[in-house]
């Protein structure tokens, strides 16, 4: 399994993430060659009756995010150029940036609950719907 020069690992910091970055980290020839990836779905909250009152907790959400992966990086010597955290559907963002990065390999967690979410999880059977690298799925 050597052969992984740009491994992505896509981890919900709110989350337990360690099996999932330990693994990728024992696949990758070397820290620097692990990017991270948090996805959050848009955060906007309208106020009801009338009062037209929007605001948008993106921002909020990217930058506690961001705190928390620079974080794991300063801890697994992961440099701070491989995190990244975006906005929108997961499995998109993780096939975007896995094709923007050219990475090798995909590692991400599952903890499904039934049929072949079961298996996999919904995200990680997402994932696996037309992506062009491999993928290890780490079972949390």
């Amino acid at each position: 399994m050597n052969d992984y020069t740009t491994v992505l690992v896509p981890v919900d910091v709110f989350s337990d993430y360690t099996q999932i970055l330990s693994r990728a980290l024992r696949v990758a020839p070397d820290p620097k060659n692990v990017h991270l990836l948090y996805v959050a779905f848009p955060q906007t909250n309208v106020e009801p009756y009338g009062l037209f009152l929007e605001r948008d907790y993106s921002q909020d959400v990217q930058d506690q995010a961001m705190t928390k992966l620079k974080d794991i990086a300063a801890i697994n010597d992961i440099p701070t150029s491989n995190l990244n955290v975006e906005i929108g559907s997961p499995a998109d963002e993780i096939h975007h940036l896995a094709e923007k990065l050219n990475a090798d390999l995909i590692v991400i967690g599952t903890h499904g609950q039934s049929g072949l979410r079961l298996l996999l999880g919904s995200t990680a059977n997402a994932v696996l719907h037309g992506v062009k690298r491999d993928v290890l799925a780490v079972k949390i």
